[in-house]
């Protein structure tokens, strides 16, 4: 038991370590993972052999992580994404693997063997990419969409991947297991129920597996989730969710399927329930903590002593496996009509080899479809190519994106041949609004967006807009950023936001800026960078509703309006002090503090709601007439809280 914890010590204390240098030197948390397992595998040698099994246990991130991606995914979504997924996927696992096939076929290898390597080498890393787009904020662009949009064929097809290569079994490899076979006893406690079936057998199994998901999803999971809830208890929530995940991993490791294929369809299952958002926070932090646990372990297995001996064709068949799969994907994506840069994005993020890919290694070789020696050097290719994936994006980030910027990516940038009072950055949905607004004022205004898409909608419109790339000082130079009075921020990318802040407060110190925020740590550097206004894009809206909730429950228009009103000055009162609580952590996070500023602040709130303020009116509730004497009192009484 003591050497459990010890190594357990051991993988948490390097993630720990490594995950927030790599995320501080800008390198992401997958490739810190990643280093982390190589420090403490090969370099160190902290951990040895027990690293293969505990990669086992550490794949069932990739089936929580397969779980959630299908609850955001509705049937009617993956029907609208039908072009895409078929087209773009199916074409890019189709061209890879026969590629691939083809270079085994000439240099001699079995086709058996050449088109298991093709379908293994053809997949990506779905851990890696999704994770690294997420943290990067690209998963809406339209690279991040074709990237998920072939990720998501990839999952799929590993279903008849795995139907197929029991179906590719070498003789030869089939008599010499045999023999070990006979020699040794499975030590890993793994359960076969189809092993040995009829063809006709075994298809009735997968489906009725297959059907039993599908229907029990639909049927059985809701009734379990709303006797569960009823309990009140939110750890045995957490246990039926974990429950649910297990046994439908559980069930597909047994007729021979895929783990991970069979959460996802579970996932997409109950992408409509009403349970859909608890049993997300219930398993997103379990998810997080064994891919990187899973992460850990890829590096670690790395084996240095093959790849010394070895290392130049290992080195050969990883850049040959990037540069065919770049090639093919970025064919595609121009046949697919995906922008420049974003076709770039698409195309480094799915250049590597997958994390199904050891599964279905593993699945090769139990089917005696590879050699033993085979499956350890591709073993290692996989591993590097999913090693060099986090640079591929920084390579992306720093040299390409910049590039793309500079270009204008689809045009040049428009002659700004107007003048205004005021400067807009965006002209998305909320830029839109800003603008409208003061031009129905007579206010004139200035609108820069880099999406030329978006001007040209807008230009249809008849709302003038140019297309250019507000980050740069030249471009705001000629549109009169020296003469206008106020410059609002309105784009969408949340870095560049902070970036543009700073800069503009450093080149034009007077000028006041106005900008929209996403979050409150995203306020918080918006503040630090020097802004002048700051508005949270959704803090209105949800008061709004917050207000007509209280309508809608009884409460007097007059009285709901001066609740929130109360409750936003109530809340302004400790902006300062959470900021400073902000300030104080370097950016970095909150402090320990934070929590019970919060909680002081949640105190103030409720007591300021239940003063009577009928006789402090604000400026905004002059408008309104108030409720008759005692109006208060009697709403206060009928209105059962709890409801």
């Amino acid at each position: 038991m003591t050497g459990y914890f010890i190594q357990a010590f051991i993988y948490l204390c390097a993630a720990v370590i490594a995950v927030p240098l790599a995320k501080r030197f800008g390198l992401g948390s997958v490739l810190g993972y990643l280093m982390a397992g190589v420090v403490i595998g090969p370099v160190v040698g902290l951990v040895g052999d027990e690293t293969a099994t505990l990669q086992h246990f550490a794949e069932f991130g990739v089936v929580m992580m397969l779980f959630l991606v299908g609850l955001e995914l509705e049937p009617r979504m993956l029907w609208s994404m039908r072009n895409r997924l078929l087209g773009l996927g199916g074409l890019q696992v189709g061209l890879t693997t026969a590629a691939i096939t083809l270079a085994g076929l000439l240099f001699g290898i079995d086709w058996r063997i050449a088109l298991t390597v093709g379908m293994i080498l053809a997949l990506s890393s779905t851990a890696i990419v999704l994770q690294t787009l997420n943290e990067k904020g690209l998963t809406r662009t339209e690279g991040g969409r074709g990237a998920f949009a072939v990720l998501l064929f990839q999952d799929i097809v590993v279903i008849p991947m795995l139907a197929l290569i029991p179906l590719l079994e070498i003789p030869e490899l089939a008599a010499a297991a045999s023999r070990l076979a006979a020699q040794a006893t499975d030590s890993h406690g793994h359960i076969d129920l189809v092993s040995g079936l009829p063809n006709w057998v075994y298809a009735i199994v997968v489906l009725g597996a297959i059907a039993t998901v599908v229907l029990g999803g639909f049927y059985l999971s809701r009734p379990l989730f709303r006797f569960v809830a009823q309990s009140g208890l939110r750890e045995v929530f957490t246990a039926t969710a974990l429950m649910l995940v297990i046994g439908i991993a559980a069930l597909m490791s047994l007729v021979g399927l895929s783990p991970a294929l069979g959460a996802f369809l579970a996932g997409v299952v109950l992408a409509n329930s009403e349970f859909k958002h608890e049993l997300e926070t219930n398993i997103e932090p379990f998810k997080g903590l064994l891919l990187g646990l899973f992460f850990i372990t890829v590096g670690a297995g790395i084996d240095f002593q093959v790849l010394a001996q070895d290392w130049m064709l290992v080195a050969g068949i990883v850049v040959a496996v990037i540069l065919v799969k770049a090639a093919i994907v970025y064919g595609l994506a121009v046949t697919f009509g995906i922008g420049s840069s974003d076709r770039w994005l698409v195309t480094l993020g799915l250049a590597q080899a997958g994390e199904f890919g050891f599964v279905l290694l593993g699945y090769s070789l139990q089917n005696n479809v590879i050699p033993a020696d085979i499956a350890q050097l591709l073993s290692l290719v996989v591993a590097i190519s999913m090693f060099l994936t986090p640079a591929l994006f920084i390579f992306f980030d720093r040299f390409l994106m910049p590039r793309f910027a500079c270009a204008g990516d689809r045009r040049e940038h428009d002659v700004v041949d107007k003048k205004g009072r005021v400067l807009i950055a965006g002209i998305g949905r909320f830029g839109q609004i800003v603008n409208r607004l003061l031009v129905a004022n007579g206010i004139e205004t200035v609108v820069l967006d880099h999406d030329a898409g978006q001007v040209d909608n807008m230009r249809k419109l008849d709302i003038r807009s140019f297309f250019g790339d507000a980050t740069r000082p030249d471009l705001l130079e000629t549109a009169g950023i020296d003469e206008v009075d106020l410059f609002v921020i309105a784009i969408d990318d949340r870095e560049r936001a902070v970036d543009l802040v700073h800069d503009i407060k450093r080149r034009h110190p007077r000028l006041a800026v106005l900008v929209r925020a996403f979050d409150q740590v995203h306020y918080y550097r918006l503040r630090q960078a020097g802004a002048d206004f700051i508005i949270k894009e959704t803090y209105h809206a949800a008061l709004d509703m917050g207000c007509e909730a209280l309508t809608r429950l009884g409460f007097h228009p007059f009285r709901a309006e001066q609740l929130k009103n109360t409750f936003v000055a109530t809340e302004n009162e400790m902006v300062e002090d959470l900021y400073q609580n902000w300030l104080a952590s370097e950016g970095t996070g909150m402090r320990p503090g934070f929590r019970e500023l919060f909680m002081q602040q949640e105190a103030a709130i409720r007591a300021a709601m239940q003063a009577d303020r009928s006789d402090r009116h604000s400026v905004n509730e002059r408008g309104w007439n108030p409720p008759p004497k005692g109006y208060i009192e009697e709403i206060a009484e009928s209105v059962d809280p709890g409801d």
